[in-house]
């Protein structure tokens, strides 16, 4: 449509009519020259895009590529700098995200915007038109489940949000938009911290969504199978620019990955061979409770060796993480006993294991291991300020703490316009590259590394992956936790995997198949081999 055709916005009322005759394969939603500048990034760059009624259509692009930027502008969480929207051919202006929700626009976030607290109702219905008047819960239960039940989500609306699990979530936080009317439906990341089958659950009720008519549902995702598997179409952004559209019937995973990054990708690393040494970590009978006061770790033994990997396989929720805090010194242990190089660590401070030779990469990036308000410098710091190196009777050397983080920052290939922005202006990938560096550049004797490539993009992942192998290649014992089975069964020497906190057997990974693995970590025993 010519820009003099442009007709004006429809008014509130008239919106879920115009919205609800909308034809299979008709253009619901266009931009056209989307730009977005912040200071020293060009985050969007003349970006048009179409989508259509009917389809799922992925948006791909490295962590920083300008996915997040545009779908934020989409909903009205930004304003861009130039450049137009468009919906059914009426340009339109979201100076909120309110204005995007009347519009007919749903996003769910990547970090659940719901309350624990309260029950799936409640939140389906929060911040709702009708709730600001005389509301019908009873028959609002009844819309949302028959909503539920067209698009295959199985769940108890009178329960509790903290009692469920993430796929369970993810279901509440799309429902509540449906409910609302969206015909355009944003996800962000929508399988990161679900489980294979939770994913899969999702996967179809999304591809549901789209074949019901619902509308356009535009598809976030780095995960090439999940694009490959469900999408119709796919656009790459690559540095704020679309670098390709594709009907997903002509893509593949490498043309789709080389898009991304602009190079070849490695989806599978060559482990090198390192001859294990000496015992680094023993791991006896340990366990410990979690936050809530019940038993999250049940009597885990076992031991890493230098040059070793030993990956630990499982859905969240099963002691992983609780495992991590123990051995980092963030968890006081119920009962067992952590030796470290010889020396009983059970009860040792945080700061004693860290001068000892333990590093820790923790799974929660932004709430644990930065500070997004600190600079880049500052953040490298926080893993020398006990060094003599750069730390002399109390005072920093701030020169040197530069000096290294410039250094880290090359090595590592953090993209930032400079080291004295604040770490919440990185992107994942760039945060995690940051954090393994600081790491990384102490030389540990053990690294524990918790999630260490979730929700990274594949060029960031490959780049993570092959760091945990060169500090393999140098001796280092790692203990590597990850819900990614394919990358245990890549990186990992052994592969232990864990149901309700507990160690279900230990396995050489030359000897190790994805069937006995994944019904290991359902909580069925296999038969165990001596590690």
């Amino acid at each position: 449509m010519a820009a003099a055709e442009v007709r004006e916005a429809p008014v509130q009322e008239e919106i879920q009519e115009w919205l609800a005759d909308v034809e299979p394969g008709e253009v619901i939603l266009e931009v056209r020259g989307i730009t977005k500048r912040f200071p020293g990034v060009l985050a969007n760059d003349h970006i048009d895009l179409q989508l259509r009624a009917g389809e799922i259509h992925a948006i791909l692009g490295e962590n920083g590529a300008g996915k997040t930027t545009l779908m934020s502008i989409l909903f009205g969480l930004l304003q861009p700098d130039s450049g137009e929207i468009y919906i059914r051919g009426r340009k339109v202006q979201f100076r909120s995200p309110l204005d995007a929700i009347n519009m007919g626009i749903g996003m769910v976030h990547q970090h659940r915007k719901l309350v624990p607290a309260h029950t799936v109702i409640e939140n389906i219905l929060l911040g709702h038109p009708r709730a600001g008047k005389v509301l019908n819960v009873r028959r609002a239960e009844e819309e949302v489940k028959a909503l539920a039940e067209k698009y295959g989500f199985n769940i108890d609306l009178r329960a509790r949000v903290w009692q469920l699990s993430e796929g369970e979530k993810q279901a509440v936080e799309i429902l509540k938009v449906l409910y609302r009317g969206a015909k355009i439906l944003i996800l962000d990341e929508p399988t990161t911290a679900l489980t294979p089958v939770e994913a899969e659950r999702l996967l179809e009720s999304v591809v549901a969504m789209a074949r019901s008519g619902l509308g356009v549902v535009p598809f976030i995702t780095h995960k090439l199978p999940v694009v490959l598997a469900v999408s119709d179409r796919v656009t790459v952004l690559r540095q704020g620019r679309v670098v390709a559209r594709l009907e997903t019937k002509d893509a593949t995973e490498r043309l789709l990955a080389e898009k991304m990054v602009g190079r070849e990708v490695l989806f599978h690393i060559e482990k090198p061979n390192v001859e294990p040494g000496r015992i680094v970590l023993q791991v006896e009978g340990l366990s410990t409770l979690n936050d809530k006061g019940v038993e999250a770790l049940k009597d885990v033994s076992f031991t890493i060796r230098e040059g070793e990997i030993f990956g630990i396989a499982g859905v969240s929720g099963n002691g992983q993480r609780e495992l991590a805090e123990v051995l980092a010194g963030l968890r006081k242990p119920t009962s067992g006993r952590v030796i470290f190089d010889g020396q009983d660590i059970t009860h040792a401070p945080i700061l004693e294991r860290w001068q000892m030779g333990i590093g820790y990469i923790p799974a929660e990036r932004v709430d644990m291991g930065s500070i997004g308000d600190f600079s880049l410098v500052e953040n490298v710091l926080l893993n020398f300020y006990f060094d003599n190196a750069v730390v002399q009777h109390g005072i920093v050397d701030f020169d040197r703490v530069r000096q290294l983080t410039r250094e880290l920052i090359v090595e590592f290939g953090v993209s930032t316009p400079g080291m004295d922005v604040e770490a919440k202006t990185l992107s994942g990938g760039n945060l995690q590259k940051l954090i393994l560096a600081r790491v990384m550049a102490r030389r540990p004797k053990l690294l524990i590394a918790a999630l260490p490539t979730q929700g990274l993009d594949i060029g960031a992942t490959e780049f993570v992956r092959k760091k945990l192998l060169e500090a393999k290649q140098h001796r280092a014992a790692i203990l590597l936790i990850s819900e990614d089975l394919d990358e245990v069964m890549m990186l990992s020497d052994w592969i232990a995997p864990m149901y309700e906190g507990r160690i279900m057997g230990i396995i050489p990974a030359d000897q190790a198949r994805r069937e006995d693995i994944g019904a290991m970590m359902a909580g069925l025993p296999v038969e165990e081999k001596a590690q």
